[in-house]
């Protein structure tokens, strides 16, 4: 059977990618993927001739399926899909306390970046998923409760795969789709100056977040490769850029790593980098993997870290994970690649 990624087309791709006789033919197909429905079986207004001929050639309307789900205490849903070609991807729906359900994506088959406290870091890049693989994502993750917002936080860097995440969030914006607002979508990176500088240029009112973990060039680039290439004076510079352009506040990501980056120190080269940016820093304390060499901090390491935060009149949010004992919280997620010839 022939692979079809219908997900993100218009009526009118659907049209021609699947060879329809009528074009409202393909419209009531869109209209039955928005509904999660990718069983041609099921598109009841569709001729069962039509179904036939549909299921025979291609199987299924989605070119993924999910092979396993785990759910932790907190309600935290991971979830590992199977691609066309045997990659697998991992997707998780997060639960907050007001019921208010975030589906994490991925964005690639594991991450080139390297960053030494991501397990997905481990597995280096092993392809960019399409548009449509991103978006099924949100649709397997949606046939568990009713997503409202978005996170490109999963595996891999997103502005590595620039075009099809923008691609994936404009399809998702859709009024005719899934019409998630884009103030609840988040964009998360390690810091790719370059692709900090095309969002800006597109003007796309999404939220950013940035993975800084320390404002100290040498331990960064120790810990972060990427700060070699974009080292804090860039990517500020960058933030700056963003800042004056209309982006909206954004949050800087700082994992907590024990005995690393929480004394004083680093409290006061965070300030200094801080300073000028309307920026949130998200307190995320590391979430164990067994591979990596790593602490969690304590909870008065924490607590002293926070005071030297206020000392210095630092806007900061203490994160609480979910999903980690599935592995599936911020760092966590990782696979192992099984891409077949196709």
């Amino acid at each position: 059977m022939d692979k079809i990624f219908l997900y993100g087309a218009s009526p009118t791709e659907i049209y021609e990618e699947l060879n329809l006789d009528k074009k409202f033919q393909a419209k009531q197909i869109y209209q039955w993927l928005i509904k999660g429905v990718t069983d041609f079986n099921l598109m009841s207004n569709l001729s069962k001739a039509l179904r036939e001929r549909l299921t025979n050639e291609f199987g299924s309307a989605i070119s993924s399926k999910v092979i396993d789900t785990q759910v932790d205490d907190s309600g935290a849903t991971k979830l590992a899909i199977e691609l066309y070609d045997g990659a697998i991807v991992e997707s998780v729906l997060l639960i907050d306390k007001n019921e208010r359900m975030t589906a994490c994506l991925s964005s690639q088959v594991g991450c080139a970046m390297g960053c030494k406290f991501c397990r997905t870091g481990t597995m280096g890049l092993v392809r960019n998923l399409k548009a449509a693989e991103i978006i099924e994502q949100f649709v397997h993750l949606r046939a568990i409760g009713n997503v409202t917002h978005i996170v490109f936080m999963g595996m891999g860097e997103p502005l590595a795969n620039f075009a099809n995440v923008l691609s994936s969030i404009r399809f998702f914006h859709r009024e005719d789709a899934f019409y998630i607002s884009l103030r609840r979508i988040t964009i998360s990176t390690c810091g790719v100056v370059s692709g900090i500088n095309k969002l800006t240029e597109q003007n796309l009112n999404v939220k950013l977040a940035v993975s800084l973990v320390t404002a100290d060039n040498n331990l960064r680039s120790d810990i972060m490769p990427i700060n070699d290439s974009y080292n804090l004076e860039k990517l500020k510079k960058s933030l700056l850029h963003y800042q004056n352009k209309g982006g909206s506040r954004f949050t800087l990501e700082y994992c907590m790593l024990s005995g690393v980056n929480c004394d004083l120190q680093s409290a006061k080269k965070l300030a200094t980098f801080t300073n000028g940016l309307d920026a949130v820093v998200n307190l995320i304390p590391w979430n164990p993997a067994a591979e990596l060499p790593w602490t969690t901090p304590t909870t008065q390491e924490i607590n002293t870290f926070t005071k030297y935060l206020d000392e210095f009149h630092i806007k900061y949010a203490r994160r609480f994970t979910r999903g980690r004992s599935v592995n599936g919280a911020c760092g966590q997620l990782a696979t192992k690649s099984r891409i077949k010839e196709v």
